[in-house]
């Protein structure tokens, strides 16, 4: 009962915190210059025209009105109609919404296991070079940014040695005899391994950008929470009734210490979501970071709307499933 009232009041929160999100975009990309209107006619185009054309998408009205007839329609499942692509908001978005999914879920796994090797890897050799030697790395992943890497892996495995594809999602000549837009997982579905090649071809490049920063603070993290599991009573205990340091590491330190950087996981996963938006640029990947720098460029007010409040969806979906899986996994909190 307990668990039920906390899960109630998260989604009572996290629908005030939709809500905000929803008033401070709709002011905040009202108020700044630019017109989107004078930006879809051509030079000619008269005083009456550019009149009729803010009246046909509710411009000319004050920003309350338009707001409550916008939040009116998405209460309704309707998010309005892009500006420049003249098709509604909510396909556009979920459209594109799987390529994004699939790229920062690969790019989450990536970075998980790149960070969890680094961390078990350290701790396991710690006091040793091998040490040093992660930590020399993690610093230096952090200190570069997403799009950094991305041009870096672009120069070597798209330029000098060019093994990955560098642009797209999948190669147009390819038999694409998709249904959805999870193409990735739909080409494991039907067991074909030529799209799933190619398809992992050009993810790889983009996630490993996405990852590496990731990894970096997933392996620092946790890496920190082992050392301070690996004092603790009862794994000392372990290593008295004769467990090996392996032992001792994965099945008695590991499960302890993973808690922090689980909820770190879910918070950097909505963040990565969130990054793609030039890593998709940079790699010419048609997902919703790419559709995101178009709607701004042409300032269509509505697809810029209904990506941030798909963000906001997300970072709150993703929050909670993160409060739940601590909650399973923690017995204080289960019961407490």
């Amino acid at each position: 009962m307990r668990l039920l009232r906390a899960i109630l009041l998260r989604l009572a929160t996290s629908a005030v915190t939709l809500a905000g999100v929803a008033v401070i975009v709709f002011v905040v990309i009202r108020v700044v210059p630019g017109d989107p209107v004078s930006m879809m006619l051509p030079p000619g185009a008269t005083d009456d025209d550019i009149a009729r054309l803010r009246a046909f998408y509710g411009l000319d009205r004050s920003i309350p009105a338009q707001f409550l007839i916008w939040a009116g329609g998405v209460l309704q499942g309707d998010f309005g109609t892009s500006i420049t692509n003249r098709q509604p908001v909510l396909d556009l978005v979920l459209g594109r919404l799987p390529a994004t999914l699939e790229l920062s879920v690969l790019a989450l796994g990536l970075a998980v296991l790149m960070g969890g090797v680094a961390a078990l890897t350290g701790t396991r050799l710690r006091g040793t070079r091998t040490e040093a030697a992660i930590d020399v790395a993690n610093g230096m992943a952090l200190s570069v940014p997403d799009f950094l890497w991305g041009l870096v892996l672009v120069l070597l495995f798209g330029v000098i040695f060019p093994v990955f594809n560098i642009s797209g999602r999948v190669t147009p000549s390819l038999d694409l005899p998709f249904t959805t837009n999870f193409y990735l997982l739909e080409s494991i579905l039907r067991l074909r391994p030529d799209l799933v090649a190619d398809l992992l071809s050009h993810m790889i490049l983009p996630a490993l950008a996405l990852a590496i920063p990731l990894a970096a603070i997933i392996g620092q993290l946790l890496k920190q929470s082992l050392k301070e599991t690996m004092h603790l009573d009862y794994v000392t205990l372990a290593r008295t009734r004769g467990y090996g340091e392996n032992h001792v590491i994965l099945r008695e330190a590991l499960p302890n210490a993973i808690l922090p950087t689980l909820t770190l996981v879910g918070v950097q996963f909505t963040f990565l979501i969130g990054g793609t938006v030039i890593i998709e640029r940079l790699f010419s990947y048609e997902g919703l970071g790419n559709l995101a720098i178009d709607a701004v460029i042409n300032r269509d007010l509505p697809l810029i709307q209904g990506i941030v409040i798909l963000f906001a969806v997300i970072f709150t979906a993703v929050n909670l499933i993160v409060d739940l899986a601590c909650v399973a996994l923690n017995p204080r909190l289960r019961h407490g």
